[in-house]
């Protein structure tokens, strides 16, 4: 303002004061007198949520009525229509609109890619968006681009820096061109045109109404300029929430702003890590000193002591003068009614958080509030305290990428991407919104879904449609039953995939199309309930938003590059809840925390890189670049966190919180905490809180005794395979898991092939080989490539696998071809049979069985890994070519007779140099002889048929821990429990 203009009128809420409050009983005591005197006003705060809070607080001290005035949140990025003629005068040039936010970021992928040929799409989105940032706070400082220019830094630059920086000026130099193609401007220059028409008006002719700005404190210029010209105007003040006008001229100046090259031979940083740097900064842009600030003389019933802002001044005093603390008074020093809480975990902090929220609930009409940029924390605190029934808003909302709507949408991207992968296409298929407009619709679709998943267990299937319906038609017949099963329904569901097989088989498409198919394939599979509510309708608008602009992004977009670039587009789409939870608790965070009030506040997630986050790097601008070009250093934003934790330390009832640790290991105390603990030498722990927190979730007393579960003699079972005898001794448990509760393992989805699947496809090879080819050597090696290049066997196996199993098969063919040349004879291969002994029948299959050049049965066992070890057989375990053995001396397999004197195991492992070998489990170590290996296998199935399928013996969980490694029942029967404890 020009000299001998009036004395600006500006004002300040001290810390300790309930801002919104304050400030509304302060203009109803100034303009409450006439009937219309509020109603004429206009009041500028600095966002919507702000705008809400300074509303709800006229509300609460209303007596029935009361016309308010125009609330302006100046963040607002329609501010002209928020205001009307305000703002943007009806006889003045409209100003241009501005760019859709989204449609530059994509405008400036293109360009980028455009300048570095090769970048991935979704990369290029994602440096877009840091490329609009580091845009905008060039024009929210008024910096023209081409100060880039006339920076001499050649040198020191690294590569990065230096490939950062030309990429950056090629496009500031292009996305003007961009701005004028499209008749719009930037936002950040939309809203600096609007506040500065609004200055000349004002200047021209004052408002005839008062104008207050409340609780803005960005230092932007235009920003500045505004409050600036607010404060002169006849009915015009500016209300600043907690400047320290207690702090003492030399800590005030210390702060800053300092020029950042030397002044007569002295470098002085400015601490924009300060709670007041971006307060000093703003009045020194208004041109208004500290000095001139007037104390906005009013209280309200939220407020705290005063000598909280005295204690808060002292403990954010800067790093340089922090050598007083211990000389100040002890007035200086209290922190009267903060306490604090610091536990062991995060779900700690939240459970004993959610318990004091909920105690606020047992007195009436007291209120609280969590403050948190952690919304992990927010999250659980919310889920704790809906176990009492209690709902509450995070008003800082949750990602459109954890929302139903937008993991929907992200389904359908990994699905296609995926090529109909089984994880990807379950996951899809069992989506919450899936079919789930119609109850009796969706209750058949999670039965066909869950037959699907059946069927797909095990390795992957060959990719899309195609490879789900062969798999389906085909496969080993021990799972005939299940495919079949989930067959006729997967043939009626598919045609819902449609739009996802196009994104999948189409390859490289527009951004434009992907959005159409998405739409498509989501309202096929979900309906309208893909799209209702808020995130339903923030989805719809974001893929309209990419079908109408989507050709003005990257050119070309794979279906594997559509993931993480739709991935970066949701997380930044933050849906708010509708209000709709309890009228006495919130959780804000720190954006949505200014100018709130409570009767008790609690600040959250206290460590360090929470609260303060650690600074994000520039991509784009090195930190010497940005000094020189006079934007703010990334430490400021520690100082804007530090202005909100000062902000919320005000509260007349404060509780600090903090867990030692986090999900990746030991936290360090946020420097704010270590502030108030060295200044106030310890602060006050919340009496109690963290024993409750600790308490409440802690399990009860559970069994510690090893189960043996004993069911009657008649109910146990009469039948048992060869495989199954060992399994019976080492873990009777398991066996009656198994046997008599029918719980049966299910294979992964999307499995590695195992020991298993390996097994069973060599005797799958062998077996066709030796029923169709004769065991003709030639053929052999001939089949084996045939199962590795189906396209249903893994990847894995192929690459990895094939010259194992193909120098392994060939020497099972040269042996075998040799053994016959001495007189050895094939009689049969795989073949299943059963005896009966001691009133339980005995089952098996073997693999072969030969006749030996002495007339003697040859029991021969593939193993694709290590056959047992001697030791097992001494034993008693492993005793399954024995068994074997039985059933063929007593008739149990057709056309076999004689006497089992041979039992081998034919190994396609390594040994030596050499893939495959022959070890038999008699004689050498085991010390059983050939002839007596049928009689002890007979012996140790009696006895243990007689003890548990006979007998009434209990079966004892994990009885020889040593012969029983499988874990597959280790969850059921409790045994972390009391393993080890007997």
């Amino acid at each position: 303002m020009a000299e001998g203009d009036r004395h600006p009128q500006v004002f300040t809420i001290p810390a300790h004061k309930a801002f919104a409050d304050t400030l509304a009983i302060g203009l109803i005591r100034r303009f409450g007198r006439e009937p219309m005197g509020l109603a004429r006003g206009v009041v500028i705060v600095p966002t919507s949520r702000a705008a809400r809070a300074v509303n709800d607080a006229f509300v609460r001290l209303s007596d029935g009525g009361l016309l308010l005035p125009r609330i302006v949140a100046v963040g607002d990025p329609d501010l002209d229509e928020a205001v009307g003629p305000f703002f943007d005068p009806a006889d003045a040039a409209p100003v241009p609109p501005a760019v859709d936010p989204l449609k530059r970021r994509l405008i400036l992928a293109r360009l980028l890619q455009e300048t570095r040929p090769g970048l991935d799409p979704a990369e290029a989105v994602r440096l877009a968006g840091d490329l609009a940032r580091t845009l905008d706070q060039l024009q929210v400082e008024e910096i023209a681009p081409a100060a880039l220019r006339a920076i001499d830094l050649s040198g020191e630059l690294s590569k990065h820096w230096a490939t950062a920086l030309s990429t950056f000026e090629v496009v500031l130099d292009r996305w003007p061109g961009e701005l004028e193609r499209l008749s719009a401007i930037d936002l950040v220059e939309r809203r600096r045109r609007l506040l500065d028409r609004a200055c000349r008006a004002w200047e021209r002719a004052s408002p005839a109404r008062f104008v207050c700005a409340a609780g803005v404190t960005s230092p932007v210029p235009s920003v500045a300029r505004l409050l600036r010209c607010v404060a002169g105007l006849p009915d015009g003040f500016v209300v600043l929430p907690g400047l320290a006008t207690g702090l003492d001229e030399v800590a005030w100046d210390t702060l800053g702003p300092h020029a950042p090259h030397p002044v007569a031979g002295e470098v002085r940083r400015s601490v924009e890590t300060h709670p007041q740097f971006a307060l000093k900064l703003l009045l020194d842009r208004m041109g208004v000193a500290r000095a001139e600030v007037r104390p906005w003389r009013v209280a309200s019933e939220l407020d705290a002591p005063p000598a909280r802002s005295k204690a808060i001044d002292s403990a954010m005093l800067p790093a340089i003068l922090t050598h007083r603390w211990p000389t100040l008074p002890k007035a200086e020093r209290r922190f009267e009614g903060v306490t604090a809480l610091e536990v062991a975990t995060p779900a700690e902090e939240a459970q004993g958080i959610a318990l004091k929220l909920r105690e606020v609930l047992e007195t009436p009409g007291r209120t609280a509030a969590l403050v948190t940029p952690d919304r992990n924390l927010a999250a659980r605190v919310a889920a704790h305290l809906a176990r009492w029934g209690v709902a509450i808003d995070d008003s800082a909302g949750r990602p459109l990428s954890m929302l139903a709507p937008g993991t929907l949408l992200l389904a359908i991207i990994e699905a296609a991407g995926q090529r109909f992968a089984p994880m990807a296409l379950l996951a899809l298929l069992k989506h919450p919104l899936v079919a789930s407009t119609d109850p009796e619709r969706r209750l058949k679709w999670l039965e066909g879904a869950r037959r699907l998943d059946l069927a797909l267990r095990g390795p992957r299937p060959a990719p899309g449609i195609e490879g789900i319906d062969a798999h389906l038609a085909t496969g080993e017949p021990r799972t005939a039953g299940l495919r079949e099963a989930a067959r006729a329904w997967w043939d009626e569901a598919k045609a819902c995939f449609a739009p996802i097989a196009a994104m999948a088989e189409g390859g490289d498409r527009p951004l434009d199309d992907h959005a159409r198919l998405l739409r498509e394939a989501a309202t096929l599979l979900a309906g309208d309930a893909a799209w209702a509510r808020a995130e339903g309708r923030a989805a719809a608008d974001l893929l309209t938003a990419l079908e109408s602009d989507g050709g003005e992004g990257p050119r070309a977009v794979s279906a594997g590059a559509l993931l993480p670039l739709m991935r970066s587009l949701l997380d930044e789409i933050a849906i708010r809840p509708p209000q709709g939870g309890h009228p006495r608790l919130a959780i804000y965070g720190l954006v949505e925390a200014q100018l709130q009030s409570a009767d008790l506040v609690i600040l959250g997630g206290l460590n360090e890189g929470s609260w303060p986050a650690l600074p994000a790097p520039d991509p784009w601008l090195a930190p010497r670049i940005r000094t020189e070009l006079g934007l703010p250093a990334l430490e400021r934003r520690i100082g804007l966190s530090a202005q909100d934790f000062a902000q919320g330390l005000g509260a007349r009832e404060v509780l600090l919180t903090r867990s030692r640790r986090d999900g990746s290991g030991p936290t360090i105390p946020s420097r704010f905490w270590l502030r108030l603990e060295a200044l106030a030498e310890g602060l006050e722990p919340a009496a109690g809180l963290a024993g409750w927190a600790r308490v409440l979730d802690t399990a009860p007393h559970v069994p510690d005794s090893r189960p043996a579960p004993s069911p009657r003699v008649e109910d146990r079972p009469r039948k048992l395979s060869v495989t199954e005898v060992d399994r019976l001794k080492a873990d009777p448990y398991a066996f009656y898991a198994r046997r008599m509760l029918g719980l049966s393992p299910l294979d992964p989805v999307d499995a590695d092939p195992s020991a298993a699947w390996r097994g069973t496809a060599v005797h799958s090879i062998l077996e066709a080989w030796s029923k169709h080819d004769g065991h003709d050597p030639a053929r052999l090696v001939a089949r084996a490539h045939a199962m590795l290049d189906d396209t249903r066997t893994h990847p894995i196996v192929r690459a990895l696998w094939r010259p194992r199993l193909i120098a392994a098969v060939e020497w099972i063919a040269g042996e075998l071809a040799a053994q016959v040349a001495g007189g050895r004879q094939v009689l049969g291969v795989e073949e299943a049979g059963a005896i009966e002994i001691a009133g339980v029948t005995l089952t098996g299959k073997y693999d072969r069985i030969d006749r030996l050049p002495g007339g003697g049965l040859g029991i021969v066992d593939y193993k694709t890994g290590k056959p047992p070890s001697p030791k097992a057989v001494a034993e008693g375990y492993s005793l399954q070519l024995g068994l074997i053995g039985l059933i063929a001396e007593r008739g149990g397999f057709d056309r076999i007779a004689g006497k089992a004197t041979g039992f081998e195991y034919w190994s396609l492992a390594k040994k030596g140099e050499a893939f495959g070998y022959i070890q038999s489990p008699v004689g050498g170590r085991s010390g059983i002889a050939a002839e007596d290996f049928v009689g002890k296998a007979y012996n140790q199935f009696v006895e243990a048929a007689g003890h548990w399928l006979t007998g009434d013996r209990a079966f004892t969980a994990k009885l020889v821990p040593e012969m029983a490694p499988y874990a597959e029942y280790d969850q059921l029967m409790r045994r972390d429990e009391w393993y080890g404890r007997e």
